[in-house]
């Protein structure tokens, strides 16, 4: 029960008007059912208040992205808004969740660009702007949470753009769906290539567009289980097959025929062909070139096309051959034969056509002929054969053509599909339905029915869905919607499909009686549908007939509805074809079933037209629809020109007035209670009172005495008219309030003039009194002067007299003070001569003492110094004689290892003489020892028989007897006694001499048998160094040999591949052997004594693998060191020194082969696999770029890497000279010296080292875990703020109660306030957050602010674009809440400073300019230069053109700019249309890494890591000694 509309003098109101089908004025007088309008075009229309419309004049300049907002929801009403909207270039508005998208003409690339696609993946229908991909995404989203499959029907006339809105649908389900290209083509590229080909055997020219579909797509884009595109296929549904052989001038047939008439000669030659003109098929219509169109270029363009889809060479010339063959048919015609109903060939002409068609279809001509003209009946009894008259011969030839044509285009379509790919699996799809919209002529024919019929079944399901979705609102916001009428077309499919008395039904049944015409058809239907309220019988026509569509009454010409209806399925004709000696035609007609395969069936192209339309309504009934309503703005087909008249036809045939009717049918105008009470509140003040806006709106309607309106949850529902009837009581509280003003002001102008008058009137009385106060004042004056001079002479007598006593006792003062005062400075000048003296004799004391101690200060300071310079001299000297002094203690450890050789050879010469000197002498004591023996053992012998002799005498009696003593022999006996005794003597010595000898001989074999002990001990360590020294020159050897190779390869290598750790720094073994060896000089000596290598195969490599294992337990103690939380020495990150100090030490960085990188980096890699925590994520950007840092001022690149020869074995080099070739390599960061025979190494200063390929790898793999991190933090703060972003673009509604109370409810209002702001406060919470944790972490400043600056800059790409994508943003009101917001920003960016901030605020600058605009006042007066080189320097023109269009002033009703600058800016827009950069209004977000390492480098301070603490896992280990800190 709806509300008369209200319309009073004053009334703005729509009526229609013949030229532009409404115009819009004001009421200017009502005379009872009649009004007088002053219309805006300055015509005096008088119409019926029944047929006027009201207009809303608060209705947004721009008008509104959704069409249930609008204020009154009627066909001017949408119009309108249409119209605005185009003007603005906003082609897409919503109806609901229907959308209507109006053909702009031109390219507007900005809208479909990838960021575009971005922007709506996601977002909630509704939130952003209208747009065609809004309803891809919906439908996306509703079949993955619902695993529904959906359907998106798009519909429109000729050249409203149903293809290019297809396309873009495509193209954004292709970018959610994502799989991978085939072949290097997406789904939607394949979908798309196939178009060309579609469209040339599928479209052609209609009376409103050249390029119309005469056929139903509906793509199907499959989907699996996970949302990804699996396949897509193809239907096709109602091609307009009659078109092949019936054609209405000034129409054209299929492109296909056109295209191969315009091929090259060659084909022509081929094909036989020749101009379209002499063609029958082509020749019924005038019509054979396009404008602006080349058919020979289309021709190849579709050749091209058949390539890509994967039509073979061969079937493309089937396919024409085919084509021809359908031309040639045509041409075929027929006469009557001798016989009766019989007919044969013409002429000769068609008899060159049978034979060419017969050669092109490679059949027999007879059999082609009596296929034509003859009939085979088969009867119980026999088989008759029967000609055909000529009328029939040709009913035949068309059918044959017909058919042909259905089954090449079914062909086609599963050609494609098969190129394309489809997924049997798959569960869910998305289609979309491209199919023709509504038909209405001049003249219509039997084409027209069938798409009207069409659109009445399509027009059936989406008034359903309407109807549902206005349930589901209702539902939604609890109201009764019961008694509410669904309106439905129901009677009309009756009328055309329903069995037995349907149009169709009859079509049929007249089609199979041979003698039915056109004309029993029409009385047929006089007679059946005389009382149908759907069905109408012209006045003036006994053949035509009227069927009032839901797009208005359609009629309909039956000429050739028979005729165009028949579609024979001819036995003859499938056998004929079935036979062909082509492959490809004879594939086209399988051989039938053997119940249908010798008898003619009889088929209706309505009858099938039916069955196809209801599998495509069932396919449709079981998707979720989406409706997309195209709509062609002029028949010029040229932009910014909108036909009033032709788009309202348009609306009308689409269905969307039938869906506005629909809405009004319940309550079409729904209202928000902020909206409602913002607009009406002045109607009820009181009723405002409280916090309940529900209640409030009721109270309202309630007074006005409004029924049947109903309130929901959160919107009040009105009917039709109740919104007028509000607007009229509104105006007259306005005009009420307006006279009330007037008053007021009238009022205050009258008692302002009264104000005027009274201020003269004082000012000339103030003038008088003024004239009589000065005489009075001249009269007081000279009596105050006469008194003033008799009190000055007075006064001068007194003072004269006074003067005169002042000066005597001055005088006298005078004396007396000078005499003291005399007194007094003789003794202060005494005084002070006495000090003086002292004050001088002090000084010299204390400056003879002064100069004493600088004597001695600056003796001290000079020796100290010079003892300093001569320790630095000295240091500097070491340090610049490092390597001579290295050379020096080479040559003479060589020298002294060739003179002790030197001497061990003689000492073992000495010892084989001497041993040969002992032998000689021990031999020649034996001897003579013997010979004394003999000559002992013969003179006792010879003592024994004197003693013998004298004992016998003795004994002998005794005789004496004179015996002559000889004398002689006596003395020869004393001489032998004394002989005796000297033997005796030298007996005694000799043995004695023996015995030394003997004890001195066991002492030099002992001594020799040490020495020999001692010898051989050194020979065995000799062989051992010697062996060892070999083996480490052979593996020197092999590395390098290795080296040439791997630098070979280096090119082709991955950066990324992991290096083997097998060969581990063999130069670093050889560095850490050299210290052992120096530790002990002692041993060096003995060391050097060479002996012959006959062992050195036994010797094992015991060394070498404790050596190794030690270097990896030191690199495993390292890896577990670094993998815990090391924290900092002040502001220097522990791990990263750490790593660094072990990697100088170890020299790994001039290391060919080692896997200690690859193991810092995994350990790296490990720790921030856990994304979500910025601590971690902080505390390895902080090491990692300290570490790279490090690396950058450390290493260089050298030229030879691995490109010096292999160093040669000098015969004349010794061990030690050998084994000091690996120092010559030493890196300069290293600082070796040799003090008391022990190596100290200290890491003083940052120098550059000649870096090996793993060492520059692993600084490129730093590179990028530096990258990496830095990119995770920023996205996880990205993530952090986004959804307080969108909260953030738009502010929260304040009640209207509140906002009408003023300051009753300032408590209130301060709580909203800090409720208004509290996502702003969010994102700087956010912020801070973060920052602590940088700071905390260490995380150089520079990598902080380019973190902040891009986070900035995301922020302003966000709000930017989100404040052009949704109107609503667009206000006074949402401006000065951003621009709160920005303050909170720019606020905490102070607080942050530069050092960390640096010039992120300065990346807002996009939005600040835009919220600038917003809340400035008097737009209108603004020029486009003030706004574009003032205001919005930085935004381009099409920005601050959609802001200017968006633009609406919620809170003081105020305007956008002037029109002026609106055609200026659509001039400029105009002349930069075909920059495509330019075109596009949106920013895109910067997620590339800001920064390299030289930048790092250069904004980094140098870090002095000499004084950290190594952690307590590795400070008691033996091998990081060189890690704790020197002393003091």
């Amino acid at each position: 029960m709806g509300t008369k509309v209200n319309i009073i003098v004053g009334s703005h109101v729509w009526a229609e008007d013949p030229d532009t089908c409404w115009v819009d004025g004001e009421v200017v007088k009502i005379n009872g059912e009649e009004a007088e309008i002053q219309a805006t075009n300055g015509k005096k229309i008088v119409a019926n208040l029944s047929k006027l419309y009201p207009k809303d004049m608060e209705a947004a300049a721009g008008g509104v992205d959704d069409m249930t907002k609008l204020s009154y929801l009627h066909e001017p009403g949408v119009l309108q808004n249409l119209a605005i909207r185009y003007e603005l270039n906003e082609i897409y508005t919503y109806t609901g969740n229907i959308l209507i998208a109006v053909n702009p003409f031109q390219r507007l690339p900005h809208l479909y660009d990838p960021h575009m696609m971005h922007q709506y993946k996601g977002a909630p229908f509704g939130e952003l702007s209208p747009h065609v991909f809004a309803v891809a995404d919906v439908a996306y989203r509703a079949m993955v949470n619902e695993n529904k499959s959906n359907a998106i029907l798009v519909s429109g006339e000729s050249g409203a753009g149903k293809t290019e809105t297809t396309k873009m649908l495509m193209r954004y389900l292709a970018y959610l769906g994502g799989r991978a290209a085939t072949e290097g083509r997406t789904v939607e590229q394949q979908v798309l290539e196939s178009n060309p080909v579609l469209e040339a055997f599928g479209n052609a020219k209609t009376v409103r567009n050249n390029n119309s579909s005469r056929f139903g797509k509906f793509v199907e884009i499959q989907f699996d289980k996970h949302g990804r595109i699996s396949g897509a296929a193809i239907r096709t549904y109602l091609l307009e097959r009659s078109r092949v052989c019936q054609v209405s001038d000034p129409e054209r047939n299929y492109h296909c025929f056109y295209l191969l008439c315009a091929a090259p000669q060659e084909d022509v030659d081929k094909y036989k062909l020749g101009n379209p003109k002499t063609f029958h098929y082509l020749n019924q219509s005038n019509c054979y070139e396009l404008v602006g169109v080349s058919d020979a270029h289309e021709y190849l363009a579709t050749r091209r096309a058949m390539d890509i889809v994967g039509i073979s060479t061969q079937e493309q010339d089937a396919i024409f051959r085919v084509v021809a063959a359908i031309l040639h048919i045509g041409n075929i015609e027929f006469s009557k034969g001798k016989e009766a109903d019989s007919s044969v060939l013409k002429d000769e002409k068609s008899k060159f056509h049978l034979e060419t068609t017969a050669e092109l279809l490679m059949c027999n001509p007879g059999a082609l002929e009596d296929a034509l003209c003859k009939r085979v009946m088969v009867t119980p009894e026999e088989v008759i054969k029967r000609s055909l008259d000529p009328y029939n011969a040709t009913i035949s030839r068309d059918g044959l053509a017909k058919t042909i044509y259905s089954r090449l285009f079914d062909w086609l379509v599963d050609k494609i599909n098969s190129s394309i790919g489809q997924d049997a699996s798959s569960k869910c799809l998305i289609g979309v339905l491209d199919i023709y919209g509504f038909e209405s002529f001049k003249a219509n024919s039997f084409e027209q029915f069938c798409i009207n019929y069409t659109n009445e079944k399509l027009q059936q399901h989406f008034n359903q869905h309407v109807f549902k979705m206005e349930q589901e609102e209702y539902t939604k916001e609890q109201i009764d919607w019961s008694y509410i009428e669904f309106v439905d077309n129901q009677d009309v499919l009756d009328l055309i499909e329903k069995k037995p008395g349907g149009v169709i039904a009859l079509l049929d049944e007249a089609c199979m009686f041979p003698k039915s015409t056109h004309e029993t058809f029409a009385q047929k239907l006089y007679q059946t549908f005389q009382k149908h309220k759907r069905f109408v019988k012209p006045k003036l026509s006994r053949t035509d007939f009227t069927i009032c569509h839901y797009a208005g009454e359609v009629l309909y010409q039956s000429d050739q509805f028979l005729d165009k209806n028949k579609d024979y399925v001819v036995a003859e004709h499938q056998e004929l074809l079935s036979a062909s000696k082509c492959s490809f035609i004879s594939g086209l007609f399988p051989p039938p079933p053997e119940e249908t395969s010798k008898s003619s069936k009889f088929s209706s192209i309505g009858a099938r037209f039916k069955q196809q339309l209801q599998a495509l309504m069932d396919t449709l009934n079981s998707t979720e629809p989406h409706y997309i309503r195209c709509v062609k703005p002029n028949n010029v087909l040229k932009p910014a020109i909108f036909e009033n008249v032709n788009v309202m036809q348009q609306l009308r045939c689409g269905g969307v007035l039938e869906a506005i009717r629909i809405s009004c049918a319940g309550y079409p105008t729904r209202r928000t209670f902020y909206e409602f009470l913002h607009r009406f509140g002045i109607l009820a003040p009181e009723a405002l009172e409280g916090n309940d806006e529900k209640a409030a709106c009721k109270r309202i309607l309630e007074k006005k005495g409004l029924l049947g309106f109903q309130i929901g949850k959160t919107k009040v529902f009105l009917r039709a008219g109740q919104m007028a009837e509000l607007d009229a009581r509104r105006t007259e509280v306005l005009s009420a309030a307006a006279k009330t003003i007037q008053g007021k002001m009238r009022t205050h102008i009258m008692r302002k003039k009264f104000l005027s008058l009274r201020k003269a009137s004082v000012c000339v009385q103030a003038i008088w009194r003024g004239r009589l106060a000065c005489k009075l004042y001249d009269n007081m004056r000279r009596e105050a002067a006469a008194i003033k001079v008799q009190k000055n002479q007075r006064r001068h007598q007194a003072r004269r007299s006074y003067k005169l006593r002042y000066a005597s006792v001055l005088v006298v003062q005078t004396a007396l003070r000078a005499m003291a005062a005399r007194n007094e400075f003789r003794f202060k000048k005494q005084s002070t001569g006495a000090v003086t003296i002292q004050a001088r004799y002090r000084c010299y004391r204390a400056h003879k003492y002064h100069k004493k101690l600088k004597c001695a200060a600056i003796v001290a300071q000079c020796r100290w110094r010079g003892r300093i310079a001569r320790k630095e001299l000295k240091k500097l000297k070491m340090e610049a004689r490092e390597t001579g002094a290295l050379k020096e203690a080479k040559d003479k450890l060589e020298k002294k290892v060739e003179e002790l050789t030197w001497r061990v050879q003689l000492e073992k010469r000495l010892r084989t003489d001497l041993e040969e000197a002992k032998a000689q002498e021990v031999s020649k004591l034996q001897n003579s020892m013997e010979a004394l023996q003999a000559k002992l053992d013969e003179t006792n012998t010879k003592l024994a028989k004197e003693r013998e002799a004298a004992k016998t005498i003795e004994e002998a009696p005794p005789v004496v007897q004179e015996t002559q003593v000889l004398v002689q022999d006596t003395e020869k006996i004393d001489s032998l006694t004394a002989e005796v005794q000297d033997l005796k003597t030298s007996l005694q010595s000799e043995k004695e001499r023996a015995g030394d000898l003997e004890k001195k001989h066991s002492e030099e074999q002992q001594a020799n048998e040490e020495k020999q002990k001692k010898l051989d001990e050194t020979e065995i360590k000799m062989r051992q160094f010697q062996d060892y020294l070999r083996r480490l020159e052979e593996k020197l050897a092999n590395v390098e040999s290795e080296n040439k190779v791997l630098r070979q390869q280096a090119v082709s290598m991955a950066p990324s591949k992991i290096l083997s750790g097998r060969s581990k720094s063999n130069l670093q073994r050889n560095s850490e052997n050299v210290q052992v060896s120096s530790n002990d000089p002692k041993t060096a000596p003995e060391s050097n004594s060479t002996s012959s290598p006959k062992k050195e195969y036994d010797i094992d490599d015991k060394p070498q693998k404790s050596l190794n294992e030690k270097q990896q337990e030191n690199q495993d103690l390292l890896i577990r060191c670094i993998a815990q939380h090391l924290g900092y020495a002040g502001n220097r990150p522990v791990a990263a020194c750490i790593i660094y100090k072990c990697l100088l030490h170890w020299r790994s960085f001039e290391v060919e082969r080692t896997s200690v990188f690859d193991r810092i980096i995994q350990t790296i890699g490990h720790a921030i696999e856990t994304q979500d925590n910025n601590e971690v994520l902080a505390y390895w950007l902080s090491n990692a770029s300290t570490l790279l840092l490090l690396l950058q001022r450390t290493l260089k690149a050298s030229g030879s890497t691995g490109m010096a020869p292999q160093r040669r074995r000098s015969s004349s080099a010794t061990l030690f000279g050998r084994m000091t070739q690996s120092f010559r390599g030493a890196p300069q960061g290293v600082n070796l010296s040799l003090i008391n025979g022990s190596m100290v190494t200290g890491v003083e200063t940052l120098r550059q080292v000649e870096a090996k390929y793993p060492a520059l790898l692993f600084k490129q793999q730093l590179t990028a875990y530096v990258e990496k991190i830095y990119g995770m933090i920023r996205d996880n703060l990205k993530k952090e703020i986004s959804p307080l972003l969108g909260l953030c673009i738009q502010a929260p509604r304040t009640s209207r109660a509140s906002l009408m109370k003023g300051s009753s409810r300032s408590n209130t209002n301060t709580a909203a306030q800090q409720a208004l702001i509290a996502h702003w406060q969010g994102i700087v919470k956010s912020l801070g957050n973060f920052l602590n944790i940088l700071k905390v972490n260490n995380v150089p400043p520079f990598l902080v602010r380019k973190v902040f600056t891009q986070i900035f800059s995301f922020i302003n790409v966000q709000l930017f674009n989100s404040l052009l994508l949704r109107r609503e943003c667009c206000s006074f009101s949402n401006g000065e809440y951003v621009k709160a917001g920005l303050a909170e920003l720019e606020h905490w960016c102070y607080r942050a400073t530069d050092e960390y901030a640096g010039s992120a605020w300065d990346e807002l600058k996009h939005i600040r300019q835009a919220i600038g605009f917003l809340v400035i006042h008097q737009k209108p007066k603004k020029t486009l230069d003030e706004i574009s080189h003032d205001l919005c320097p930085v935004l381009s023109i099409q920005q601050l053109y959609r802001i200017s269009t968006m633009y609406w002033d919620d809170k003081y009703g105020t305007h956008s700019v002037s029109p002026e600058v609106i055609s200026n800016m659509r001039v400029l827009m105009t002349e930069d249309s075909n920059n495509p950069i330019s075109n596009s209004f949106l920013l895109d977000d910067d997620s590339s890494i800001p920064f390299s390492v030289d930048d790092i480098s250069k904004s980094m301070q140098q870090i002095d890591i000499s004084d950290i603490e190594p952690p307590p896992l590795i400070r008691e280990n033996s091998g990081f000694v060189f890690l704790l800190p020197p002393p003091e």
